[in-house]
Order: C-alpha cells, then sequence, then structure tokens
C-alpha cells in the first residue's frame, strides 16, 4: 500500500493520525480497519460514569429537595456533564479502536440526544454508552429498539408525557398524544423524509408508541397499559392492534423497509466517502443492509473494502470535534479536571459543543454547515492557541508523518520550526479535511 492509503485510513475511519502510526500502518491500511471492526474495545476513560438509572434517581431526589433549596444539583449535575463530555473526548483521542469512535460518532449523531433540552443533559453519556456503544457493530434494529426504549429518548422527544387520549389515563387527565418522537423516527432515524409516510402515518405511531415512558422512581423504561392509545391503528399500511408489542413490531417493520436501507445507506457514504455520496456505493450498502437485515458490521466491512469509499482523499472537512481531537492526537494531552474543562470549552466555542445540536437532525455533515467565515476565524486562532502552547521542538518533519502534504504546504512549512511550524501544520488545507 501507501502513505497517502494510511493516511486516508487514519483520518477517514479513524479520528486522525499521532506520530508512528502511519508507517505502523502503511503495509496494509484496510486490514487495521478491518481489525478494529472484529475486535472491538470499549475505552478505560469511560469507565466508572453512572448509568442511566443511577443519575435519573438522584435527579428525582434533588427535585422533591429542591423545594427548600431551589440551586441544588445545578453544579452537580454540570460537573457530571462535563465529565462525561470530557471523558467521551478523551476516549476518541486516545483510543486504540478509533475505527469504534467514529463509529460511535456517527451513530449517536444519527440517533440524537441533544443537551439543548437540559432535563435530559446528565443522561446523555450513559444514552450513548448504553443504546449507541454496544451496536455500532450489531444490528439495526437492535439499536433501534434501544435508542427507541432509552429514558434519555423518552424524554427529549417528549415521549415520557405522551397519552392515548381515548385510554384511561387519557380520558381522566385530558391529555393527549405528543408526535415528536413519531415524527422523528420516521423522519430522521429510519424511512427520512422521503421515505413514503405521511401524517396519518406519524399519528398512528405516535398511537402506537403510548405508554412507553420512564419510571421516575427507578430511573429506567417502563410500559403503562392504562397510557397506551386503545384500538386498531395503521401504520404504512399494517393494521396493529396489541398494546406494548405494537411499538415493538412497529420497529421491527420500519428497520427492514427499504426506504430505512437507502436513508441509512447514504448517511454512512455521505460520512465515509464524499459530501456527495457515489451513487453506486449507496446501492451496494443499501442491498448489504437489506439482505443481512440491517448487520451493520457486515454493512461497516462492506463500505471499508469498496474502492468508492477511498476514491476521494480529502473529500471531507474535518467537523470541529474531528479538528480538536485530530490535533490533540497529532500534540498529546494533559491531565486533571482543569483540562477536562478547557476541553469542554474548546469544542463549545468552535460551534459544537458534546451532544448538543440545535436539532434532532443533529450536526451537519457537509463542508457547508462548518465553513462560515466567522467560524474559520475561530479554528485559526484556537489552533494558534494550541500552537503556541505545544509547539516547542516541533519541525517540519513532524508533516511528513501526519499530512500527505502538498507543494503550497510544503513551501509554507520550510524553514519553519516551533509553535510556527506547528501552527503551519495544523492549519494546512491537508490537516483541515479528512
Amino acid at each position: 500500500m501507501s502513505k497517502e492509503a494510511a493516511l486516508f485510513a487514519l483520518t477517514r475511519f479513524g479520528m486522525g493520525a499521532a506520530p508512528g502510526e502511519v508507517a505502523a500502518i502503511a503495509a496494509d491500511p484496510r486490514a487495521w480497519v478491518l481489525e478494529q471492526l472484529d475486535h472491538p474495545a470499549v475505552p478505560p476513560e469511560l469507565s466508572g460514569l453512572p448509568d442511566h438509572a443511577t443519575t435519573l434517581r438522584r435527579m428525582e431526589e434533588i427535585r422533591k429537595a429542591k423545594k427548600t433549596n431551589p440551586e441544588l444539583g445545578k453544579e452537580e449535575m454540570r460537573r457530571l456533564f462535563v465529565a462525561e463530555a470530557a471523558a467521551r473526548t478523551r476516549a476518541a483521542i486516545s483510543s486504540r479502536s478509533p475505527v469504534v469512535e467514529r463509529l460511535v460518532r456517527f451513530w449517536s449523531n444519527h440517533f440524537t440526544v441533544s443537551a439543548q433540552r437540559h432535563h435530559v443533559a446528565p443522561i446523555i453519556g450513559a444514552f450513548e454508552r448504553e443504546a449507541i456503544r454496544p451496536q455500532v457493530l450489531g444490528h439495526f434494529h437492535d439499536m433501534l429498539r434501544g435508542v427507541v426504549r432509552h429514558p434519555a429518548m423518552l424524554g427529549y422527544l417528549d415521549n415520557a408525557q405522551s397519552i392515548g387520549p381515548n385510554s384511561p389515563a387519557g380520558q381522566k387527565q385530558r391529555k393527549g398524544l405528543n408526535e415528536n418522537l413519531a415524527r422523528e423516527i420516521l423522519e430522521l432515524h429510519t424511512l427520512g423524509v422521503n421515505g413514503g409516510y405521511g401524517q396519518a402515518d406519524v399519528e398512528a405511531f405516535a398511537g402506537i408508541l403510548t405508554g412507553w415512558t420512564i419510571d421516575p422512581a427507578g430511573g429506567f423504561f417502563r410500559y403503562v397499559p392504562n397510557r397506551h392509545e386503545p384500538g386498531p391503528k395503521r401504520l404504512l399500511g399494517k393494521s396493529f392492534d396489541g398494546g406494548e408489542m405494537e411499538a415493538e413490531r412497529a420497529l421491527l417493520i420500519l428497520s427492514r423497509d427499504k426506504a430505512t436501507a437507502r436513508f441509512v445507506a447514504t448517511k454512512l457514504a455521505r460520512h465515509f466517502a464524499a459530501d456527495e455520496p457515489p451513487p453506486a456505493l449507496v446501492d451496494g450498502l443499501a442491498r448489504a443492509f437489506l439482505d443481512t437485515d440491517g448487520d451493520l458490521l457486515a454493512v461497516t466491512r462492506l463500505l471499508v473494502t469498496r474502492n468508492e469509499t477511498w476514491a476521494q482523499p480529502l473529500a471531507k472537512l474535518r467537523s470541529p470535534e474531528d479538528l480538536v481531537v485530530a490535533a490533540l492526537r497529532l500534540t498529546g494531552i494533559e491531565g486533571g479536571e482543569d483540562f477536562d474543562r478547557r476541553l469542554v470549552q474548546s469544542l463549545n466555542l468552535l460551534g459544537q459543543p458534546v451532544w448538543s445540536a440545535p436539532s434532532p437532525a443533529g450536526w451537519p455533515d457537509r463542508a457547508e454547515g462548518w465553513m462560515a467565515p466567522e467560524a474559520l476565524m475561530l479554528r485559526l486562532e484556537w489552533l494558534k492557541a494550541l500552537a503556541d502552547r505545544r509547539g516547542k521542538g516541533v519541525t517540519a518533519a513532524l508533516a511528513e508523518q501526519v499530512i500527505a502534504a502538498g507543494p503550497a504546504t510544503r513551501q509554507a512549512l520550510a524553514g519553519a520550526s516551533g509553535s510556527e511550524a506547528l501552527f503551519l501544520l495544523l492549519a494546512s488545507r491537508e490537516f483541515q479535511r479528512r
């Protein structure tokens, strides 16, 4: 193979090249990617963090105690969120399985839960660890089911409060359906906006999902029959009338739909190949998704082995998170809470705060989403500050280990050293893209 192929593997499939990594995998970069799919590892940085139920029970204790102390718990929950966000980012920087870390980020963005809804912010880290991470190489249906039943998603998209208007609880409380979760599952998680459903399907699906809620005392998922909308419902031409199992059946049907296969395939191809994904690659991934019943390991292995995926180096602009992680994989990280705080603040400053996408659609995966002049200026300022701190002893030779420098970059780096050399490397077109 070649240095260029090794760099491609490290940046497009991984989280960026650290010194020495290109030489270590240059003999067979594709094998390096595939080996991680066969032997994924959970980063040690994520150990010791609380599960969602523990945190939700603590939040309930705080809620009850706030009657006498309104400020109780704010700092505790803020510190937990920063610790979770920093641990996640540290994991990407240090991981020996960076391909898995990229997959976690892809699927976590696909199934976005955003801290902009403050009541779910403390459990988003647990959501990613519990519903996303274990299934990135599993089956799509299992991930979809785990996501929809997780209290973070039920709270974020309001299904915990959705009550069938004709159910015993709905009749007593005079409350009704909330369509948010149903709509976003159809539009953003499975079929896609052009996937062949209509408003009647959204309403039917919202009824199907009633009763799926959160146990306030235990902090876990539960099904409440007296909240479930009774009677027959019709989703995508199929009839449903069976309590809790209606939603189970609906999720299975949605996960096997041809529109879901194409929607997921398009997003994967866009993230791993190009902003305008090659049609042949999308077709191949969609077929594999359907033929394997949504086996994400099989689909991802195909993605890695298709030539179209490797055909366009530097086709993707690094998002702010990608940039921060890649820069710190190159320069190294520090220990302590102060570094964690600065790490999280860096992502806030650059416009991609951890788990804080502006909508359920998640963060953009096209270059234009990150190319506003002010955003690019903030990148350069952050990179300059990093170079000033970490540039001691750096020479232009470092570029040979982490980018395939073109003539303009080589000329700019010629004779540079120290913080100047590091800044020119980090600010180069080759480092800004993956």
